[in-house]
C-alpha cells in the first residue's frame, strides 16, 4: 500500500493534539497513565476514527474503549478543548528536502516557527562533536545548525543524532533552542525546533550535501516549507563538484545494507522486501482467513 509523507501531514492538520504531556506539554507519562491512558484518548478521538473497525479482541474500537474514564481533563483534553488544533507532526518540502522532511512542531519554539538564518555546517557526527563547543565557532542564536551524513546510508543506520546540541557558548548566554537540520532521527522525548529525516540524505547526494557555511536557510512551518536560499546555477556548480565518500562497507551485510536501504520518506526498508503485487485497501480491513 502506498503511504506517502503527504498523508501524514494531512492527518496531522486535521487531528487536534489532546495530550498535555512532555515534551509537548507539562505532565509526565505517569500522569497520563493515572488520567486513564490510551483508552481515554481513543474514546475522545472516536469521531475521527473508524469506530466500527474490528480489533484483535473481537470487539470494535468503540466497544473496546466505551467504559474508559478520564480522571484528569487537563492531562487528556477533549476534542473541544485541545492543546493544539493540529497534531504534533509537520511534513516539510522545498529545495532542501525534495522528498520531504519531518519536524515535531508541538515541541518547537514559537519564535522559530518562521525563521531565516545563516547555516553553520557540520559534515558528519564526528565533525559536530569536534567543533560544537569550540569557543571560536562562528555561530550565534540566529544561525541554523546543519548536520550531514547521519541518514540511512550516511551514519549508517539513521541513528538518533538529529537533536544536535546547542553550542556551549550559546548555552552560557541562555540560548535554549536553535533551528537544527539533519537527515537523522531523534527520540520522541526530544524537544526543540529540529528538522529531521531530510530526504534524499546527504550521503545519497541530496541537496543537504551541497549546503555550505554562510548559506541562508528559511524555515516556514505554517506553510510547510524548507528552503535553501542559494541560486540554482550555484547549486548546479556545487553538484558538479560534489563527490561521494568511499562506502562504509565493501562486503557482507554492511554492503547489502548500503546497496538496498531506501530513503527516509520510503521508510528505510530494504528495496527487495517490498511487495510486488498491488494491495487494495479493502483487502486489509477485515479479519484474516487462515
Amino acid at each position: 500500500m502506498d503511504l506517502p509523507l503527504t498523508r501524514f501531514d494531512e492527518l496531522s492538520r486535521t487531528t487536534p493534539m489532546l495530550l498535555n504531556v512532555r515534551p509537548s506539554g507539562k505532565y509526565l507519562m505517569e500522569d497520563f497513565f493515572y488520567a486513564g491512558g490510551l483508552p481515554v484518548v481513543l474514546k475522545e478521538l472516536l469521531p475521527l476514527l473508524h469506530r466500527d473497525a474490528l480489533t484483535v479482541t473481537g470487539k470494535t474500537i468503540a466497544e473496546n474503549n466505551a467504559e474508559a474514564v478520564n480522571y484528569n481533563a487537563d492531562v487528556i483534553r477533549s476534542l473541544a478543548m485541545p492543546i493544539l488544533s493540529e497534531g504534533g507532526t509537520a511534513i516539510l518540502t522545498g529545495n532542501l528536502c525534495p522528498d520531504g522532511a519531518v519536524l515535531k512542531q508541538s515541541a518547537a519554539s514559537p519564535h522559530l516557527l518562521t525563521h531565516r538564518g545563516r547555516a553553520v555546517v557540520f559534515e558528519d557526527h564526528a565533525d559536530l562533536h569536534a567543533r560544537i563547543d569550540d569557543p571560536a565557532l562562528d555561530v550565534d542564536e540566529t544561525c541554523v545548525l546543519v548536520l550531514k551524513r547521519v541518514g540511512p546510508k550516511g551514519a549508517p543506520g539513521m541513528p538518533e543524532w538529529g537533536a544536535a546540541p546547542i553550542p556551549k557558548k550559546l548555552l552560557q548566554k541562555g540560548v535554549k533552542d536553535m533551528v537544527r537540520i539533519s537527515d537523522a532521527r531523534m527520540s520522541g522525548t526530544s524537544y526543540g525546533t529540529v528538522v529531521l529525516h531530510v530526504s534524499p540524505e546527504a550521503e545519497a547526494g541530496g541537496p543537504l550535501a551541497l549546503v555550505q557555511n554562510g548559506d541562508q536557510i528559511e524555515l516556514d512551518i505554517p506553510n510547510r516549507r524548507l528552503t535553501l536560499r542559494v541560486p540554482d546555477d550555484e547549486l548546479a556548480n556545487r553538484r558538479a563538484r560534489w563527490k561521494p565518500r568511499p562506502p562504509h562497507f565493501t562486503r557482507g551485510y554492511g554492503r547489502l545494507f548500503l546497496d538496498h536501504v531506501l530513503q527516509a520518506h520510503e521508510g528505510c526498508d530494504f528495496d527487495f522486501l517490498r511487495g510486488k503485487t498491488p494491495v487494495r485497501a479493502e483487502d486489509t480491513a477485515g479479519p484474516s482467513h487462515s
